[in-house]
């Protein structure tokens, strides 16, 4: 199923949702990200829009493909919760109609005033159990390579934030994983219900980007996640 009307010619259509105001912090530069993704995706014959205000972003995916969220946790600072009621309209209709998602690094601890986000993207990061070692050099094994996302590759090399001990739903099929101090952790997988949707705790920061690896995953990812 293509979740949109679109002709075989038409490029399909990216949104973007970018981390800013309540969605930014201090430690991932989301609009430097976004344009990567965006550029990435755009070589693979997408069309991307990048919208830096993330519930205007979940208001407005009418005739969008794919929605990949890069923004950050709007509760750090004990912010009480503020479910915008167009993004939540917005986003459980993209949802219904069959829209690809994909989670991108902290979009794993994001969108936390809309259920229907972590409901369908399977997992999350869950402060004071979920951490990372210091960023740097690391290997990303294949543990699934029976899937189009994954291909033929068999790791992964990206400079990067190990995302460590996240919560993973039962049902989640985990696709790759990293490993520290001997100890095993998801860091990419994908489900398919209620709409297909693909996690990646990958992309902290540009250099996650610069791996060809990195990013032939992501056009992968974003082809099956919206059908395309």
């Amino acid at each position: 199923m293509v979740p949109t009307d679109r002709s075989a010619t038409e490029a399909p259509r990216v949104v973007i949702a970018t981390g800013t105001g309540r969605y930014a912090d201090p430690w991932h530069p989301f609009s430097a990200t976004s344009s990567r993704i965006s550029d990435i995706l755009r070589a693979d014959g997408w069309e991307a829009v990048i919208d830096e205000d993330v519930d205007h972003a979940l208001a407005h995916l009418e005739g969008a493909d794919l929605l990949i969220v890069n923004a950050g946790d709007p509760w750090r600072d004990g912010g009480a919760p503020h479910a915008d009621a167009a993004a939540e309209a917005g986003l459980a209709a993209a949802i219904a109609r069959g829209i690809g998602l994909i989670g991108v690094h902290a979009a794993l601890s994001s969108l936390r005033d809309h259920p229907a986000w972590r409901k369908a993207i399977g997992g999350e990061w869950v402060p004071g159990t979920s951490w990372h070692p210091p960023i740097g050099e690391a290997r990303v094994r294949v543990v699934d390579a029976d899937h189009d996302i994954t291909g033929d590759a068999a790791h992964l090399d990206v400079f990067d934030e190990r995302y460590s001990d996240l919560i993973v739903d039962p049902g989640a099929r985990v696709l790759a994983v990293h490993d520290v101090d001997g100890a095993e952790h998801a860091a990419v997988w994908v489900r398919e219900q209620p709409t297909r949707c693909v996690v990646s705790s990958l992309g902290h920061d540009e250099r996650a980007y610069d791996s060809p690896a990195v990013a032939a995953l992501l056009q992968r990812a974003a082809r099956w996640a919206a059908r395309v």
